[in-house]
């Protein structure tokens, strides 16, 4: 016999940091709710972040942290609930934390603490979590979602899907959110890996090959993207490592949220300081060295040697006259290469692009076009900075989607 199917109030799809989330929220408010994962094991993402200790949130969160081709599309949901409303949930369930720099707040302990806090709530609210579930088909039909898996049949008159990008497929992620989606004639802003190294090919990726394993603090930035509404790229100073591929470190991971193919990458390395007056100043004081080895008293050596290399500066410091100091500060604090791409989806901390947010509701997370059906998390065209943002945006727009699917009962 063909075994009957099991209602519910709502069928969520994906129980990573959204989904789980939205199941133990929207279990609280009441909401009967169904947690499917293809994943035989839960919530994997959440456990190798932050090295092992999850950057939970940024307590600087805000809707500028944030890149959308709709930038104003976060605002409610990241009012709706804050940074502050997620760590009083941790403090709440005991957990130990502590801030880094620039706002980033870490569990002390390990990340499987968060994944515990999450299933815990979703055991209290009566979330019904299966794990190693395969959808096989989705279909509306007189007012409810009907989803066919791999363990039955399953109904709801709200379905939401938390299935998340297409970054780090050897830990499961898939295409599947954005095929729901054009099942139901939501628009796609085309996908791409975020923060995510670049990669550099020819004369450029040989030179920055001899520097494989050099660090330094810098200031990254690229040009303006040409979509429409895109806003002009702010300046990142972070950690700086160069590769065998291209160049890695924080800053270039958040550049890289920004950068468009074909576009260059501007880089200080010496945001600190003003390079022509250090010259200047070591010039004053004897300069009897050469320039390559004065310069490599405020850079990395092999850096200093790399550049000086590829521009020809050679000579004694003292020979050198203003002018000629000013432009190599110029190269400097403004050195421009050209990436040939991104190490992809493999080593991508997460998506751009997603679901279009012109087709969904900003305070409820659902879709105009198709009552019932709600998309959250890292699905969404709304991508955060590193440093804890995307987990915001996953708290922040399951919540939005729990209020909103507790109220439509």
């Amino acid at each position: 016999m063909t075994n009957p199917t099991q209602h519910f109030d709502a069928i969520l799809i994906g129980a990573g940091a959204a989904g789980l989330f939205f199941a133990g929220e929207a279990g609280a408010k009441g909401v009967r709710v169904l947690a499917l994962d293809h994943a035989e094991k839960l919530g994997e993402k959440i456990r190798i972040s932050g090295g092992g200790r999850c950057n939970f949130t940024n307590i600087n969160a805000a809707p500028a942290n944030f890149t959308s081709q709709n930038p104003k599309f976060a605002i409610s949901a990241l009012k709706g609930f804050s940074p502050r409303d997620f760590l009083a949930r941790i403090e709440a369930a005991g957990i130990g934390w502590h801030e880094k720099k620039l706002g980033q707040l870490f569990c002390d302990d390990g990340a499987g603490q968060i994944i515990d806090m999450l299933l815990g709530s979703c055991r209290a609210g009566g979330a019904d979590i299966r794990a190693g579930v395969c959808v096989n088909d989705i279909a509306k039909t007189d007012g409810a979602f009907r989803v066919e898996t791999s363990a039955g049949a399953f109904a709801a008159p709200q379905l939401v899907i938390a299935t998340g990008g297409k970054s780090i497929p050897k830990l499961g992620a898939t295409d599947f959110g954005y095929r729901v989606a054009e099942q139901f004639a939501l628009p796609i802003v085309a996908p791409r890996a975020g923060l995510v190294p670049l990669t550099f090919e020819g004369a450029v990726k040989e030179r920055v090959r001899t520097l494989s394993g050099v660090s330094v603090d810098a200031a990254v930035t690229t040009p303006a993207p040409a979509e429409k509404r895109a806003a002009k790229p702010p300046a990142f100073r972070d950690g700086l490592l160069f590769t065998h591929r291209g160049l890695s470190g924080p800053s270039i991971l958040q550049i890289s949220n920004y950068w468009r193919e074909g576009a260059p990458v501007e880089i200080d390395f010496l945001p600190e300081g003003d390079l022509f007056d250090l010259l200047k100043e070591k010039r004053a004081s004897g300069g009897g060295v050469l320039f390559q080895t004065a310069l490599s008293e405020f850079l990395p050596r092999r850096l200093a040697q790399m550049i000086s290399g590829a521009e020809g500066w050679t000579g004694n410091l003292a020979d050198w006259s203003d002018e000629k100091l000013r432009a190599a500060a110029g190269v400097i604090h403004g050195w421009k290469a050209t990436p040939s791409g991104t190490e992809g989806y493999r080593t991508a901390e997460v998506t751009l692009g997603g679901v279009d947010t012109d087709a969904l509701h900003s305070k409820t997370m659902e879709a105009k076009s198709a009552p019932g059906l709600y998309f959250i998390g890292e699905v969404v065209d709304v991508t955060g900075w590193l440093g804890g943002y995307n987990f915001q945006w996953a708290w922040a727009s399951a919540y939005a989607a729990a209020r909103a699917v507790a109220d439509a009962r």
